[in-house]
């Protein structure tokens, strides 16, 4: 899986999801750091890659239509520190592994994903 993490997110988090086999790049290597939104989303869209994010915007399927795109993933963890982030992730790395992403939004909590996936059912 392709992904692009989004400016909010620690740099340090890149080497946790290269070691779990993602490819990753980011908004910052982009130079879109910065940017409005509607920028990185499309930037995502074109690219082929699923936006990971902690941007609750992006959780709106009306403004950022998740089926236009690989997949968004909004990461709420239960503080914006680096070690409930990391927690937050490992939580859902074999999901991500295992299930379709392309065409979903996935609001990923601790413990539970909720996913608004419009081409379901």
């Amino acid at each position: 899986m392709k992904i692009k993490l989004d400016e909010n997110f620690d740099i340090r988090i890149v080497p946790l999801l290269i070691a779990e086999g993602f490819d990753v790049d980011t908004v910052r290597d982009e130079g879109l750091a910065g940017s409005d939104d509607e920028t990185v989303y499309e930037t995502c869209r074109a690219a082929g890659r699923v936006l990971m994010t902690l941007d609750l915007d992006f959780a709106n399927p009306l403004r950022f239509p998740p089926e236009h795109t690989e997949g968004v993933i909004v990461v709420r963890p239960p503080r914006p520190l680096l070690p409930a982030i990391r927690a937050t992730l490992l939580s859902v790395l074999p999901q991500l592994r295992t299930q379709l992403l392309k065409g979903a939004l996935w609001i990923v909590e601790p413990g539970r994903i909720r996913i608004h996936d419009p081409h379901a059912g």
